[in-house]
């Protein structure tokens, strides 16, 4: 592999099927997951399309991976590519700051990532399934992907925000950020700021959050000078949170910053967990294994600790294999600004260049068998197969913390309840409306007490 010119360059495979005008635009907008299988199985490592006059390379496979994440920012850029993030999290935040500001985001994002933050963080989750299921009865049914999302609304908001704007919580900020969600659909990727009411309502419920959250940290600041504690939370790292020249962060910041992370663990936390629940009741041969595996954290009535959620192999196979077939995002892209060569493929400045991880995640090479679920499958050997989260320096800020969120949400739930499909296993289908993958409506599961529990 190597990013180096070379002297002489082969022409990269070009997908068929461009409309006159639009090129492959409306083909990706429609089935964009088969296209780039498609694009994949017509064109091999590199391929390219016509994204309605945005020149698009599709790399797959961890080699392409590899030299994807390793080129640096001003070679590959994210911010380029993603412009179309800048009105959900404002300007001069992530993908709209400079990136001198960028990096230090991050480095304060990263400080609620820390080990005690994460220690505190598996409790409060625990907490929230059990008032959330605190009312289902002895059996039921009930959509589960609703269900997830409005649980790891909760429990995001209640790591992130603290308890008392978490239990302020009205339906108006999931209505709000179910809002900013909508504003990511894939005509985003030409053009963010085009007359659209989806992309109204996005910029509406933007700055309705940021009104929300400055009144919580106008009550803190309040709260603080009357000789209260601060609390110890994400919002309380950004309101002490500086720069390195010394300034603090504007409330503008401090709600892209909130926004930012929501979007980091909540996307991956809500599908995922909809999609491990399926696949563990699709494959109920596993079901003494896995429980067993979590009674054991909770033998002696302990607490579920940040500790014990390291102790669960069996439930982490599920997440990972969840994650392998149905990974959530499915076009980590970035702009050429320099030209870029990847073996003897050299592509120019002004192109997008874009990883597909559910093309990627079914590579025989690296996952024999592919589109078996295997819950103990060991890991690819290279570590740039399986890219759920991405890579290099832009991996999701928020991976650690949704799987944290996963983990802990099934502790409690197969704790207490036991699972079954409503519905033939095949009818639980992939879509992917606004560039996340997630499980088709309905995502009805029916649910059941377990017996002594």
């Amino acid at each position: 592999m190597s990013t180096q010119a070379v002297n002489t360059s082969k022409t990269i495979p070009v997908a068929s099927g461009a409309q006159t005008e639009g090129g492959h635009y409306l083909e990706f907008i429609n089935t964009p997951l088969a296209f780039m299988r498609r694009v994949f199985e017509e064109c091999g490592e590199v391929g390219q399309f016509d994204m309605g006059g945005l020149p698009t390379v599709l790399m797959i496979g961890p080699e392409a991976h590899e030299a994807f994440f390793r080129a640096p920012d001003d070679q590959l850029s994210a911010s380029e590519a993603y412009q179309m993030m800048v009105p959900v999290f404002g300007e001069g935040v992530q993908y709209g700051a400079e990136p001198h500001i960028e990096r230090q985001q991050l480095k304060i994002q990263y400080q609620g990532l820390k080990h005690d933050k994460m220690s505190s963080y598996a409790g409060v989750v625990a907490q929230e399934v059990i008032d959330f299921t605190k009312d289902w009865g002895d059996e039921g049914e009930m959509d589960f992907y609703e269900a997830f999302t409005d649980l790891t609304l909760r429990t995001s908001t209640h790591c992130l925000l603290g308890s008392v704007f978490r239990y302020r919580l009205t339906d108006e900020f999931a209505d709000l950020y179910r809002d900013l969600e909508n504003g990511i659909d894939p005509s985003a990727l030409l053009d963010p700021n085009q007359q659209k009411e989806t992309f109204k309502k996005r910029d509406i419920a933007r700055e309705r959050l940021q009104e929300l959250i400055t009144e919580e940290i106008h009550r803190r600041r309040d709260a603080e000078a009357k000789g209260e504690e601060p609390l110890d939370d994400m919002l309380n790292i950004y309101m002490t949170a500086e720069y390195e020249d010394g300034r603090k962060l504007t409330e503008h910041e401090i709600t892209g910053l909130v926004i930012w992370f929501m979007f980091a663990g909540h996307h991956t936390s809500s599908n995922t967990s909809a999609w491990t629940l399926v696949e563990i009741a699709r494959h109920p041969q596993y079901h003494a294994e896995l429980v067993g595996e979590i009674d054991k954290l909770f033998d002696g009535g302990q607490e579920l600790s940040f500790n014990a959620l390291r102790e669960i192999p069996l439930l982490e196979g599920f997440i990972r294999e969840a994650l392998r077939l149905h990974p959530p995002l499915n076009a980590i892209s970035r702009r050429v600004m320099k030209p870029f060569q990847f073996k003897d493929y050299l592509i120019e400045p002004g192109c997008n260049v874009m990883l597909c991880p559910w093309v990627a995640h079914k590579l025989p090479e690296y996952f024999p068998n592919p589109e078996t679920f295997d819950p103990k499958r060991p890991a690819p050997d290279n570590v740039f197969a399986a890219i759920p989260f991405g890579g290099g320096r832009r991996k999701c800020v928020g991976n650690a913390f949704a799987l944290l969120q996963v983990k802990a949400i099934f502790c409690e739930l197969l704790r207490n309840f036991e699972f079954e499909l409503t519905m033939p296993a095949e009818d639980y289908q992939e879509i992917m409306p606004a560039l996340i993958l997630r499980p088709s409506d309905p995502c009805t599961l029916r649910y059941k007490r377990r017996k002594g529990v």
